[in-house]
């Protein structure tokens, strides 16, 4: 799987977790999409102020469920 199909996935499973107001599993899906994403920066496929910019949209999702 490609690196930024790889991100795709892993967005949308925290954002399906989030949706289903599932607090464990969204952290959970969260770690792994924050390696996925910070992986791709590292290998620039996407420039680093764009992958700060996913993590921090994606946190702030599952933050809104505490």
């Amino acid at each position: 799987m490609s690196t930024k199909s790889l991100v795709k996935t892993m967005t949308k499973k925290v954002i399906k977790a989030v949706g289903e107001k599932d607090q464990e599993g969204a952290k959970k899906k969260l770690l792994e999409a924050v390696v996925a994403i910070d992986k791709a920066a590292s290998k620039r496929v996407f420039h680093k102020n764009t992958a700060a910019r996913k993590i921090s949209k994606l946190t702030r999702k599952v933050n809104s469920l505490a």
